[in-house]
C-alpha cells in the first residue's frame, strides 16, 4: 500500500491520518508503506526526517540545514515541500538551504551566493542580501536566474 492509499483507508483514525498526509504534503505519497529504507533516494530520506520533525510540538530555535532538498521533485511537490518548511520558520526555526533550483532561491528570506565558479575557483561569497539585492548584482554568475525567475513570479 502506498502512502496515498494508506491515508485514504486510515482516514478516521487521528494520528495516523495526520502522518500520512504530512507525508504526501512533502511529496512523498508514492512511497509503500515499509519499504526498506535503503531504497530510499537521499532527497526522499532527508524528506521523511523533515516529516518526522515537523510532527513534533514546534517550540522555535530549531537550525534545519538542508542539501538541495527540491532536487529530483516535480515542481508541484517541490512547492508543497517549501510550505512545510515555511512552517517551520513561522514556528521560530531557521532554516538554511544549499539550493539550485531558482524557484525555492526566490522564496528565500536571505540569500548567500557562493561563486564565482566551481571547486578552486569558488569558495567565496559574491553576495549576500535578499533575493532582489543578489537578482541585481552584476558580478553574480546566479543573478540573472533569480532575476529571471522574480520576475515570472511576478507575472
Amino acid at each position: 500500500m502506498t502512502v496515498d492509499e494508506a491515508s485514504e483507508f486510515f482516514t478516521d483514525e487521528g494520528a495516523v491520518a495526520r502522518t500520512l498526509q504530512l507525508l504526501r504534503d512533502i511529496g512523498l505519497g508514492y512511497l509503500r508503506l515499509g519499504q526498506p529504507a535503503t531504497e530510499l533516494s537521499g532527497g526522499e530520506a532527508q524528506r521523511i526526517k523533515l516529516a518526522t520533525e515537523l510532527q513534533r510540538s514546534q517550540r522555535g530555535r530549531n537550525l534545519y540545514v538542508l542539501d538541495e532538498p527540491t532536487t529530483g521533485l516535480h515542481a508541484s511537490d517541490a512547492d508543497r515541500l517549501l510550505v512545510q518548511l515555511q512552517r517551520l520558520v513561522d514556528a521560530g526555526n531557521t532554516v538554511v538551504m544549499i539550493e539550485h533550483d531558482m524557484r525555492a532561491v526566490a522564496q528565500a528570506d536571505w540569500v548567500i551566493d557562493v561563486g564565482p565558479g566551481a571547486g578552486d575557483a569558488g569558495g567565496r561569497i559574491v553576495v549576500a542580501g535578499s533575493p532582489g539585492q543578489v537578482a541585481r548584482t552584476t558580478n553574480s554568475r546566479t543573478a540573472p536566474f533569480l532575476a529571471q525567475e522574480l520576475a515570472r513570479a511576478r507575472a
